[in-house]
């Protein structure tokens, strides 16, 4: 406890323990003797947890509590004893003689107390270094023998070495309860549960209405949380089941850590830990984070996307309910299946994976059964709707098994844990498979001449195609008439030349290896961008063929959108959506125009980027690498939603490709990842690399190609790695862009940023993992040296002599025909 004053002679010190003294010499307990009043503490024996009387926010009000101390400079409550009994004025706690903590008034009004129904002997309070406070026998301080502890009555915060959950013997359970508002603890409308009506999931609660909902414990964490770091490194989590008890639990590894997840007023689960560099709380991770977090969101089976608009899908071989309400954004009647169950024995089950598993509130669970007994009893029960493992650990264990609809399902990428849902047997992916290949079979067997006559002169024709690719000038480009494959509005020539003013310079809007950009405005008034194909280029024709090809069947809201193209003569020409504040780096690198971008729109900017790389990686129809994203890549609308533009490089891959291998590398210098450049390996992980290179250019200001150290011979990259080693990163940041309620996200942007550009493929994040990490608070990893860590001259626009180069402004596009 602290102390004002020190004893100066023997008299004064021998009076002071004669008197019914009002503290103890030791720092952390008190007994029925002492008390404490408004101007004392007690402080836990390790400095971190201090107990005294205090005042919330603006509020004159005076309420026990406790809060970190020590290190922590911030004064931070984790726990009020009258939170919901304010006093007016000062008060005094103290412990009677029964073992009841007390808090009386001037008056010795009792304003709160503890129950206990056990009798003491000679109690005494104890804080201690997990920030319990207990009240024990004296000479007993045995956890199973409390009397009580302040853990057994959370209130916002939940600790390292709290269970959270219930006592099944008492019918006690410990959950959070938000304060009413930053200057009122007074129990808000926000809970945070253990629900344990099913299988154990976390809940947030607004009185009886759950809003989110972690998904089952699976062994490891609560499965299904999109952007919440589960076993956060330096603790140990459990979840503990017996016949008595049912809780949760994080225990500290690491005790330089101190971590805490609270409740906010505002109903937001956010785990904060603190940091000593910086002297705040940062946060890790927030729920409900986005829309998909929105508890049943998309109805009973449908699923929740934040990469596809609209965010509400039905699980495959689901349609919605109701068509006409769901073409309205109206989700809340959900899917059902195409083909109605009859709970017929000849049932399948279908896995689904990469989702957030459904509420287990209607669930039954066995820890003894493997996951066929799981599907034979699923299959007797017709009320049975789905199972899964109990435990994913070791291959998996356990029964879980679903009753009725499936509800508060999103897509969560990466997650693995499969869950097997009830179909009609007619659904089976094997029976059908196995159908389509025994038709398939008598189809060969019928028609093997026929078909080996298609062969021969399909081989024969591709030899005449490569024979007259490598004859200059000819098999180059579409041929009218091959608009009919294009599946595109197809517009005339003299409609564009109209459109352009017969492509006046006054209307262009740049030039890039392709040939020139143009304004256009058709007759109705929609203003268009016209990509004109150069007669000269070589390179352009393929990328025109291409970009129609990948484009054609790509809609996103952060994808450019392709009205159409005209192919008529030697004119080949795409029609864009015209976007009136051109391209990124228009912005970026202009010293006036990059002040209109405050950090608020350069973070909705590398989100956007971020989604629309998801899809093109994951959620598309087809699965691209664009192979050429860049700042001047990146056009903005009317409102700087970001969206992804110029196809002409861009790769499909087959649904089961990851990565190839060219000995044409193309793209831009300063964008380009390591092992493209110089191998020609490439894959999803090049996009990713390209990605985090324009991350530190919007953070900066500067472009990654020419940034010269004033000391050192790094491009942005390698300065940016070496800021973010020392602990300065913040001083990458463009001065007109640094507002101190933003720092978070900011460091956070450059960490993502730097794991993307790693020198290694394997070590970068996926799109999935980039887009959770911006949008959570989660620990990142740490980041490794960055691949093209130092600038290199002589492999930029002046170009080796086995390289083709096409320069467009600001940036060198290169051509490798000879990679290694």
């Amino acid at each position: 406890m602290k102390r004002s004053t020190k004893a100066s002679s023997s008299l004064i010190f021998l009076l002071y323990f004669l008197s019914i003294v009002e503290i103890s010499c030791a720092v952390d307990v008190i007994n029925t003797t002492q008390s404490i009043r408004d101007s004392d503490t007690i402080i836990s024996s390790s400095n971190s947890f201090e107990l005294g009387f205090f005042s919330p926010g603006n509020s004159t009000n005076r309420y026990v509590g406790i809060w970190y101390t020590g290190d922590i400079t911030v004064r931070t409550p984790i726990w009020v004893a009258n939170r919901a009994s304010p006093l007016t004025s000062s008060g005094v706690l103290t412990v009677i003689q029964s073992g009841q903590l007390v808090i009386q008034d001037n008056s010795n009004n009792t304003i709160w107390s503890t129950n206990t129904s056990r009798v003491a002997r000679n109690p005494v309070v104890q804080l201690l270094d997990s920030g319990n406070l207990v009240v024990r026998e004296e000479n007993d301080d045995r956890p199973e023998n409390y009397l009580w502890q302040s853990f057994d009555y959370p209130t916002d915060t939940l600790l390292p070495g709290m269970d959270y959950g219930w006592n099944l013997v008492t019918g006690r359970e410990r959950y959070t309860t938000c304060w009413t508002s930053a200057n009122d603890p007074a129990p808000g409308d926000y809970t945070f549960h253990l629900d344990i009506s099913g299988y154990p999931q976390a809940v947030i609660r607004r009185g009886g209405v759950v809003q989110f909902r972690l998904g089952p414990w699976n062994g490891v964490r609560f499965s299904g949380a999109a952007n919440v770091v589960q076993n956060p490194p330096r603790f140990r989590t459990g979840l503990y089941m017996n016949s008595s008890v049912v809780y949760y639990r994080e225990d500290v590894i690491d005790r330089s850590v101190v971590s805490r997840v609270t409740l906010s007023p505002r109903g937001v689960g956010e785990r904060l830990t603190w940091n000593n560099r910086s002297q705040e709380w940062l946060s890790f991770y927030r729920v409900p984070s986005d829309a998909c977090d929105a508890y049943g969101f998309c109805g009973a089976q449908g699923s929740c996307n934040l990469g596809l608009s609209p965010l509400c899908g039905c699980l495959e071989r689901f349609v919605p309910r109701d068509e006409e309400r769901w073409a309205i954004s109206d989700w809340s009647g959900g899917c059902v299946r195409r083909t109605q169950l009859n709970c017929r024995p000849d049932d399948v089950f279908l896995r689904y994976s990469g989702i957030k598993l459904p509420d287990s509130r209607f669930t039954w669970f066995n820890a003894s059964l493997g996951l066929g007994e799981c599907e034979a009893v699923c299959l007797r029960n017709c009320s049975c709707m789905a199972y899964s493992n109990l435990d994913i650990r070791n291959g998996g264990s356990g029964c879980l098994l679903w009753f009725g609809d499936l509800v508060d399902i999103r897509a969560v990428p990466g997650d693995e844990q499969g869950i097997y849902i009830r179909m009609a047997a007619s659904e089976s992916d094997r029976r059908m498979s196995h159908r389509i290949k025994r038709t398939t079979l008598i189809a060969i067997l019928t028609s093997l001449a026929g078909i080996f006559l298609l062969c021969l002169s399909l081989a024969l024709l591709i030899r005449k195609r490569k024979m007259n690719d490598q004859k200059p000038g000819k098999g180059e480009g579409l041929e009218e008439g091959d608009d009919e494959e294009l599946e595109l509005p197809m517009y005339d020539l003299a409609t564009i030349t109209k459109a352009t003013d017969s492509f006046s310079n006054n209307n262009k809007l740049g030039q890039g290896g392709f040939g020139p950009v143009y304004k256009g405005m058709l007759d109705d008034g929609k203003e268009i961008a016209v990509k004109r194909l150069a007669k000269t280029s070589l390179q352009g024709v393929d990328e025109f063929k291409n970009e129609v090809i990948c484009i054609a069947k790509l809609q996103h809201r952060n994808l450019v959108k392709l009205l159409g193209c005209c192919i008529q003569g030697q004119e080949k020409m795409l029609v864009y959506e015209y976007l009136s504040n051109k391209s990124l780096d228009f912005f970026l690198f202009d010293a006036t125009k990059s002040k209109l971008l405050d950090w608020q729109k350069r973070f909705h900017i590398i989100n956007g980027i971020a989604r629309g790389l998801l899809y093109l990686h994951q959620d598309s129809r087809l699965r691209i690498i664009h192979r050429d994203l860049k700042a001047s890549n990146i056009l903005l609308d009317d409102d700087l939603n970001p969206k992804i533009s110029d196809f002409g490089l861009a790769r499909i891959f087959g649904g089961n490709e990851t990565e190839a291998n060219t000995n044409r590398v193309v793209g831009t210098y300063g964008y380009m990842a390591p092992e493209y450049a110089e191998e020609g390996l490439f894959s999803l992980k090049s996009d990713v690399y390209s990605f985090g290179v324009v991350v530190l250019e919007i953070v900066s200001g500067q472009r990654n190609r020419g940034f010269r150290h004033k000391d050192k011979l790094q491009n942005l990259l390698g300065h940016a790695w070496i800021l973010y080693k020392e602990g300065r990163p913040l001083e990458l940041v463009e001065a007109n862009t640094v507002d101190s309620v933003y720092l978070n996200e900011l460091q956070r942007s450059i960490h993502v940023a730097l794991l993307c550009v790693q020198q290694h493929p394997e070590d970068r994040p996926t799109m999935s993992m980039v887009v959770l990490m911006l949008g959570s608070g989660g620990v990142l990893p740490e980041a490794k040296q960055p691949g093209f860590f130092l600038e290199r001259h002589g492999f930029g626009c002046e170009m080796p002599i086995n390289m083709n180069a096409q320069s467009s402004s600001n940036e060198c596009t290169i051509t490798l025909f000879e990679a290694r």
